[in-house]
């Protein structure tokens, strides 16, 4: 089947999720983080994943947003700068977060190419809404879906399901796009074709499903794609 519709996870995929640390370490007021940044954004990213899949699994869903100042509270005190005024900061800083270089470009050569495209992000309405705005992209997705419409995080089945609820497409018509290695597995068993942005160059996660294409950014991904 002819690839009609590409899907992108948002945060780590096309949205750099180490982009509000790392300009708050370099704002007035931001000293505290000037060495510890990097380790407080692995962390507050770490805390985020893991809470999004404890909270599935166990059934306690909270919107993403308050996953994500529950997750950098964690991540504050474990650096031990939570008395440093740096919260507030930070998740405003969060809902602007910048888009990675290649992204605008990519986007636009695939939208040339007649294909149709979308988000699917644990991120609220509110907080796609916002990053979207903030990086110039409103009016280049067909669709942005969020998880509060089934009210579960990835990659819980219900999440996919939304695609082929919105657009009416089979999953062998979509290709989805994440950074996230198990969100790719995810996907890749539901159906979708699969391409894993491993920017990270970690290896392949050894969960159900595998990739079917593998790249370090977004560049060359319409390449990509007659291969898949």
């Amino acid at each position: 089947m002819t690839i009609r519709l590409c899907v992108f996870d948002a945060y780590g995929t096309l949205f750099d999720v180490d982009g509000a640390a790392r300009a708050a370490a370099r704002e007035p007021g931001g000293q505290a983080l000037a060495d510890s940044w990097a380790q407080v954004s692995a962390s507050w990213r770490r805390k985020q994943l893991e809470y999004t899949w404890l909270r599935a699994a166990a059934g306690h869903h909270t919107d993403f947003a308050q996953v994500t100042a529950d997750a950098l509270d964690w991540a504050l005190e474990d650096a031990g700068l939570e008395g440093a005024g740096l919260r507030a900061r930070l998740l405003a800083l969060y809902q602007e977060l910048p888009v990675f270089a290649e992204v605008p470009d990519t986007l636009r050569a695939l939208a040339d190419n007649g294909k149709e495209l979308a988000i699917l992000s644990n991120g609220t309405p509110d907080m796609l809404a916002s990053a979207v705005r903030a990086a110039g992209l409103e009016g280049v997705f067909q669709a942005v879906l969020s998880v509060e419409d089934v009210g579960v995080f990835k990659p819980a089945t219900a999440v996919y399901d939304m695609v082929g609820a919105r657009f009416g497409v089979a999953p062998q018509e979509v290709l989805f796009i994440s950074s996230n290695g198990w969100d790719i597995c995810a996907g890749a068993a539901y159906g979708f074709r699969t391409l894993w942005v491993n920017r990270a160059g970690a290896p392949p996660d050894r969960l159900f499903g595998r990739p079917d294409a593998t790249a370090r950014d977004l560049h060359g991904l319409l390449a990509q794609m007659g291969g898949l």
